[in-house]
């Protein structure tokens, strides 16, 4: 996975290691350096992700049911998530605009939120499918809103207004109090037929994402109008 920030650094995930590769203007590999992620017998790698701040020096990586920190400088752990899904992790995703907030998705159903400084105890959890997790995406402009995709075979776009760098609202209409979206389900896609396993937003539209099947079905979809203008607030 390239750095985000610069297209002479990357990463891989090689059974229980992490590799990181620097390359000069060319794209030559000009250094690697091997990390042994200390899984505690849990098996190989399953998912890793850049942090998208403080310069992308750091990167979170998970293994069975953990997840880990580290500093790519230094190449040491800053944190680690222990436990953090019963039947183990199998993707994850930072806020891109909120620092230190991750999401994660498991074997256990379930979507979790952290703080990476405090990592005792999840910020919040939702659980809208009825199978394993594939994967978790935060918007990259609204970060209330996120994806994730199951082998329920559902696509479900959820919402975390209240762990979002958006600050919440509130309007006088008819004389009740409207907000804006409330934690939970904005809409679930039932669009596919097999197990869904990757679910990607549009990198020049925030309210546009695709998803992709098993029997290879791949399936543009929109966020509801409704939802739409409750984010905007109009």
């Amino acid at each position: 996975m390239w750095n985000p920030q610069s297209i002479c650094c990357a990463f891989a995930l090689l059974d229980d290691n992490l590799v990181l590769t620097d390359l000069d203007s060319d794209l030559r590999v000009i250094a690697t350096n091997r990390v042994a992620i200390n899984n505690k017998g849990t098996g190989r790698l399953t998912a890793g992700r850049w942090d998208p701040h403080h310069n992308c020096s750091a990167v979170a990586v998970a293994s069975g049911n953990s997840v880990s920190g580290w500093d790519i400088r230094s190449l040491s752990q800053t944190y680690c998530i222990e436990n953090s899904h019963i039947m183990g992790v199998k993707d994850l995703d930072f806020n891109p605009n909120r620092p230190y907030l991750l999401a994660t998705a498991g074997f256990d159903c379930q979507i979790c939120f952290w703080d990476t400084r405090q990592t005792k105890e999840k910020l919040l959890s939702l659980c809208h499918h009825s199978h394993w997790v594939f994967m978790v995406k935060y918007n990259l402009v609204h970060d209330q809103l996120l994806l994730s995709c199951s082998s329920d075979s559902k696509v479900v776009l959820s919402c975390a207004s209240s762990l979002s760098s958006e600050q919440l609202e509130t309007s006088q209409q008819n004389g009740q109090e409207e907000s804006s979206l409330a934690d939970g389900i904005v809409k679930v896609y039932n669009d596919h037929e097999e197990s869904v396993y990757c679910c990607e937003w549009s990198a020049c539209d925030p309210w546009l994402f695709a998803s992709l099947s098993y029997d290879g079905r791949l399936v543009v979809s929109r966020v509801p109008r409704y939802a739409k203008y409750r984010v905007l607030q109009i």
